[in-house]
């Protein structure tokens, strides 16, 4: 789960983090009245949406008057922004973030992140602020330090004092960069958070630290002990599809195939998809239905899917192990009469009670084409979908 940068820099703020003073705006006279209450002439406008490269995009401005704020304003709410991470849809900014303006000495970069490789917390740090550390990876590696943190101990003095020498900082903002480190670690395993990125991390002019940018994904599967971070959650950047589909404890991740599937477990929907693009086909979804699926699950499923206009034929495939294969063999017929399902439809049934499920699939009188494995099914459903 992600959420809004103004939501990341409050959650920071109570670990001792420090961020400029600022305030989300959902209207223009919101942020007018933001900026009324900002000290400081310089104020930065700034789009909320839930990805990177927002100023390239011009969805951040610095101005120097209110008239300029109102300005800024009415440009961005409702504009669609489209930046690297966003894709050529691009997304519709609903709200702003007000900040008091920063003088930069100099743009760094930090983050947080789980090795999964090594269960650790890695630190990455760079002098190269303010830009992609993609391509800062890319082009000067050398310019990048990564340190790992055994959660069991947590960060120590000689991490900090790694990160203050690869990051070359002195005077005030080294003596800070240890409560600073140690409020962004904090917060980072106290929230559960998958990723905390600092770009720019800056040194302003009286050499203080401030996180001037700040982004922060969850782990899902932790939120729910986490209902202050779940509150933050905003529907309107989420896929309808996807928000629809946990309501029902679904896995939905819309992709952009013309093939939907339906799948029970997560590495065999990832198998799944990489059999039918070895076919020559491609996947338009990952949809896990898990070990519990019920008839009216396996029905939203089904709806699912078909809301994706780009949908031109459904695998279903299903190895029965806690779920039982003539539950989903049921839910299968129920949703393809329940939705006059014309699109062809490929099942691949395996494991607890495989021959009653294939027994209700060829007892049903619907046109569903039966497989034998997952190469089969995936070869069956791609020939159908190219109409051979």
């Amino acid at each position: 789960m992600n959420i809004h940068e103004h939501q990341a820099k409050a959650l920071l703020a109570k670990f001792g983090v420090r961020v400029p003073n600022g305030h989300a705006a959902y209207t223009v006279d919101e942020a007018v009245a933001a900026a009324r209450n900002l000290a400081g002439d310089i104020k930065v406008v700034k789009a909320q949406i839930h990805a990177g490269g927002r100023g390239k995009a011009g969805g951040v401005k610095v101005v120097s008057s209110l008239d300029d704020v109102r300005n800024e304003a009415q440009e961005m709410l409702g504009k669609v922004l489209v930046t690297h991470q966003t894709g050529p849809a691009g997304k519709e900014v609903q709200r702003l973030y007000i900040e008091e303006g920063c003088q930069i000495d100099r743009e760094l970069y930090l983050s947080m992140l789980i090795d999964r490789a090594t269960s650790q917390v890695s630190i990455i740090s760079s002098t190269e602020g303010g830009m992609d550390i993609e391509a800062v990876a890319e082009q000067t590696p050398e310019k990048i330090l990564s340190i790992s943190i055994n959660p069991a101990t947590g960060i120590k003095p000689h991490h900090i004092r790694r990160v203050v020498k690869s990051l070359k900082l002195e005077g005030a903002a080294a003596k800070q960069a240890g409560p600073f480190l140690s409020g962004l670690y904090n917060a980072f395993c106290s929230l559960d958070a998958s990723l905390l990125e600092i770009n720019p991390l800056v040194v302003d002019a009286d050499g203080d630290l401030i996180a001037l940018d700040a982004k922060m994904g969850f782990d899902d599967n932790a939120l729910f002990r986490q209902k202050e971070v779940l509150s933050l959650k905003d529907l309107s950047e989420e896929d309808p599809a996807e928000v629809r589909a946990s309501e029902f404890d679904l896995n939905y991740i819309k992709l952009d195939g013309n093939i939907g599937c339906m799948v029970n477990g997560a590495g065999l929907a990832m198998a799944t998809m990489d059999i039918i693009q070895l076919e020559g086909g491609s996947p338009a979804n990952f949809l896990d239905v898990g070990g519990s699926a019920t008839a009216e699950r396996v029905t939203e499923a089904f709806k699912i899917i078909l809301s994706d206009s780009n949908v031109e034929g459904i695998l279903v495939n299903i190895f029965g192990g806690i779920m039982r294969c003539d539950v989903i063999a049921n839910g299968v017929v129920e949703a393809a009469r329940a939705l006059g399902l014309e699109k062809p439809l490929v099942v691949r049934l395996e494991g607890t009670n495989v021959e009653a499920g294939k027994e209700i699939l060829s007892s049903s009188g619907l046109a569903i084409i039966p497989a034998d494995n997952l190469a089969d099914a995936a070869s069956k459903i791609v020939a159908a979908v190219k109409g051979n």
